[in-house]
Protein backbone atom coordinates (compact mmCIF):
# COMPACT_ATOMS: atom_id res chain seq x y z
CA UNK A 1 0.00 0.00 0.00
CA UNK A 2 1.21 3.22 -0.66
CA UNK A 3 0.05 6.96 0.46
CA UNK A 4 0.95 10.19 -0.18
CA UNK A 5 0.52 13.47 1.93
CA UNK A 6 -0.17 17.06 1.32
CA UNK A 7 3.98 18.32 2.85
CA UNK A 8 5.42 15.97 0.28
CA UNK A 9 7.96 18.31 -1.03
CA UNK A 10 8.18 22.38 -0.89
CA UNK A 11 6.18 24.70 -3.77
CA UNK A 12 8.20 26.52 -5.76
CA UNK A 13 8.22 30.71 -6.21
CA UNK A 14 6.30 32.35 -8.61
CA UNK A 15 7.89 34.15 -11.53
CA UNK A 16 7.52 37.51 -12.25
CA UNK A 17 4.81 39.00 -14.74
CA UNK A 18 6.66 40.33 -18.53
CA UNK A 19 6.13 43.41 -19.71
CA UNK A 20 3.49 44.63 -22.24
CA UNK A 21 4.90 45.01 -25.78
CA UNK A 22 4.02 48.19 -27.40
CA UNK A 23 1.04 48.37 -29.62
CA UNK A 24 1.46 48.50 -33.27
CA UNK A 25 0.70 51.42 -35.49
CA UNK A 26 -3.01 51.41 -36.81
CA UNK A 27 -4.23 50.01 -39.92
CA UNK A 28 -5.05 51.24 -43.35
CA UNK A 29 -8.19 52.79 -43.61
CA UNK A 30 -10.80 50.13 -45.44
CA UNK A 31 -12.74 51.37 -49.07
CA UNK A 32 -16.05 52.87 -48.59
CA UNK A 33 -18.58 50.42 -48.33
CA UNK A 34 -21.53 50.28 -51.06
CA UNK A 35 -24.41 52.82 -50.52
CA UNK A 36 -27.05 51.65 -48.17
CA UNK A 37 -30.45 51.89 -47.86
CA UNK A 38 -30.60 53.80 -44.55
CA UNK A 39 -33.67 56.34 -45.19
CA UNK A 40 -36.26 53.09 -46.53
CA UNK A 41 -39.75 54.94 -45.93
CA UNK A 42 -42.70 53.08 -45.21
CA UNK A 43 -46.10 53.85 -44.14
CA UNK A 44 -48.67 52.72 -41.18
CA UNK A 45 -51.53 50.41 -42.56
CA UNK A 46 -53.89 52.79 -44.72
CA UNK A 47 -57.78 52.03 -45.25
CA UNK A 48 -58.80 53.90 -48.36
CA UNK A 49 -61.95 54.72 -49.88
CA UNK A 50 -63.74 51.84 -51.46
CA UNK A 51 -63.06 51.11 -55.26
CA UNK A 52 -65.03 53.01 -57.95
CA UNK A 53 -64.90 52.58 -61.97
CA UNK A 54 -62.16 53.25 -63.99
CA UNK A 55 -60.56 52.21 -66.73
CA UNK A 56 -56.87 52.06 -67.61
CA UNK A 57 -55.13 50.52 -70.69
CA UNK A 58 -58.81 49.32 -72.11
CA UNK A 59 -58.95 47.30 -69.02
CA UNK A 60 -62.36 48.20 -66.97
CA UNK A 61 -61.71 47.57 -63.01
CA UNK A 62 -62.34 49.54 -60.04
CA UNK A 63 -59.61 52.15 -58.54
CA UNK A 64 -58.96 54.04 -55.08
CA UNK A 65 -55.80 56.13 -54.32
CA UNK A 66 -54.10 56.04 -51.05
CA UNK A 67 -51.23 59.13 -50.49
CA UNK A 68 -47.54 58.74 -50.74
CA UNK A 69 -46.06 62.14 -49.55
CA UNK A 70 -42.53 60.94 -49.92
CA UNK A 71 -43.05 58.90 -53.20
CA UNK A 72 -40.32 61.25 -55.63
CA UNK A 73 -39.52 60.92 -59.15
CA UNK A 74 -36.17 60.02 -57.73
CA UNK A 75 -37.74 56.96 -55.89
CA UNK A 76 -39.74 56.25 -59.22
CA UNK A 77 -36.66 56.19 -61.11
CA UNK A 78 -33.70 54.56 -58.82
CA UNK A 79 -35.10 53.04 -56.19
CA UNK A 80 -38.18 50.24 -55.47
CA UNK A 81 -41.91 50.71 -54.64
CA UNK A 82 -43.62 47.84 -52.58
CA UNK A 83 -47.23 47.73 -52.04
CA UNK A 84 -49.00 45.05 -49.42
CA UNK A 85 -52.81 44.24 -48.89
CA UNK A 86 -54.21 42.84 -46.07
CA UNK A 87 -58.10 41.72 -45.67
CA UNK A 88 -58.15 43.43 -42.68
CA UNK A 89 -56.90 40.56 -39.87
CA UNK A 90 -53.17 41.52 -40.09
CA UNK A 91 -51.97 37.67 -40.33
CA UNK A 92 -52.80 37.39 -44.22
CA UNK A 93 -50.51 39.55 -46.34
CA UNK A 94 -50.22 39.79 -49.90
CA UNK A 95 -47.50 41.62 -51.91
CA UNK A 96 -48.98 43.31 -54.94
CA UNK A 97 -49.60 42.61 -57.63
CA UNK A 98 -51.96 39.89 -56.07
CA UNK A 99 -54.48 37.09 -57.92
CA UNK A 100 -57.16 35.84 -56.65
CA UNK A 101 -59.92 34.09 -57.68
CA UNK A 102 -63.11 36.29 -56.12
CA UNK A 103 -66.56 36.78 -57.29
CA UNK A 104 -66.00 34.00 -59.00
CA UNK A 105 -63.40 35.23 -61.40
CA UNK A 106 -59.62 35.69 -61.82
CA UNK A 107 -58.86 38.82 -60.96
CA UNK A 108 -55.60 40.89 -60.06
CA UNK A 109 -54.97 44.24 -57.35
CA UNK A 110 -52.05 45.92 -58.56
CA UNK A 111 -50.48 49.57 -57.52
CA UNK A 112 -49.48 52.08 -59.95
CA UNK A 113 -47.20 54.65 -59.04
CA UNK A 114 -47.33 58.36 -59.47
CA UNK A 115 -45.05 61.20 -57.60
CA UNK A 116 -47.08 61.62 -54.16
CA UNK A 117 -50.12 58.89 -54.42
CA UNK A 118 -50.08 54.73 -55.20
CA UNK A 119 -53.31 54.18 -57.18
CA UNK A 120 -54.97 50.94 -56.03
CA UNK A 121 -56.79 49.11 -59.29
CA UNK A 122 -58.33 45.40 -59.31
CA UNK A 123 -59.26 44.18 -62.73
CA UNK A 124 -61.04 40.77 -63.94
CA UNK A 125 -58.90 38.66 -66.45
CA UNK A 126 -62.15 38.26 -68.23
CA UNK A 127 -62.40 41.97 -69.05
CA UNK A 128 -66.71 41.12 -69.84
CA UNK A 129 -67.56 44.72 -68.60
CA UNK A 130 -68.23 43.62 -64.66
CA UNK A 131 -65.61 44.31 -61.74
CA UNK A 132 -65.10 42.69 -58.54
CA UNK A 133 -65.49 44.92 -55.19
CA UNK A 134 -62.33 47.18 -53.74
CA UNK A 135 -63.92 46.96 -50.87
CA UNK A 136 -62.64 50.36 -47.99
CA UNK A 137 -62.44 47.07 -45.35
CA UNK A 138 -58.61 46.28 -47.23
CA UNK A 139 -55.66 47.49 -45.53
CA UNK A 140 -52.57 48.90 -47.74
CA UNK A 141 -48.84 49.70 -46.38
CA UNK A 142 -46.39 50.58 -48.83
CA UNK A 143 -42.29 50.92 -48.51
CA UNK A 144 -40.13 53.12 -50.41
CA UNK A 145 -36.71 51.90 -51.04
CA UNK A 146 -34.59 54.65 -52.76
CA UNK A 147 -31.90 53.96 -54.78
CA UNK A 148 -28.77 54.30 -53.57
CA UNK A 149 -26.12 52.77 -55.81
CA UNK A 150 -25.62 51.03 -58.92
CA UNK A 151 -26.71 47.43 -59.04
CA UNK A 152 -23.51 45.98 -59.90
CA UNK A 153 -21.41 47.83 -57.06
CA UNK A 154 -23.98 47.42 -54.03
CA UNK A 155 -25.42 43.97 -52.57
CA UNK A 156 -28.58 45.41 -51.23
CA UNK A 157 -29.07 46.77 -54.87
CA UNK A 158 -28.98 43.53 -56.41
CA UNK A 159 -31.71 42.19 -54.13
CA UNK A 160 -35.15 41.84 -55.86
CA UNK A 161 -37.42 42.77 -52.72
CA UNK A 162 -40.51 42.14 -54.68
CA UNK A 163 -39.73 38.24 -54.72
CA UNK A 164 -39.03 38.40 -50.86
CA UNK A 165 -42.11 37.98 -48.01
CA UNK A 166 -43.60 40.71 -46.36
CA UNK A 167 -42.26 39.58 -43.43
CA UNK A 168 -38.67 39.27 -44.98
CA UNK A 169 -38.61 42.91 -45.90
CA UNK A 170 -39.44 44.33 -42.61
CA UNK A 171 -36.58 41.77 -41.35
CA UNK A 172 -34.24 43.55 -43.76
CA UNK A 173 -35.53 46.67 -42.99
CA UNK A 174 -36.01 46.46 -39.21
CA UNK A 175 -39.41 47.40 -39.84
CA UNK A 176 -41.68 46.62 -37.41
CA UNK A 177 -45.06 44.18 -39.46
Amino acid sequence: MISCSSDDGTDGVNGTNGTNGVDGAPGATGAQGPAGTANVIYSGWINAPAGTPETIDGTSGLSTTITAPQLTTDIMAKGTILVYLSFGSGTNIFTLPYTSTAGGSTNTITAIASVGTIKLFRFKHANDGTTVALPASLNWRYILIPGGAAATTSKMAKQDYSKMSYKEVCAAFNIQP
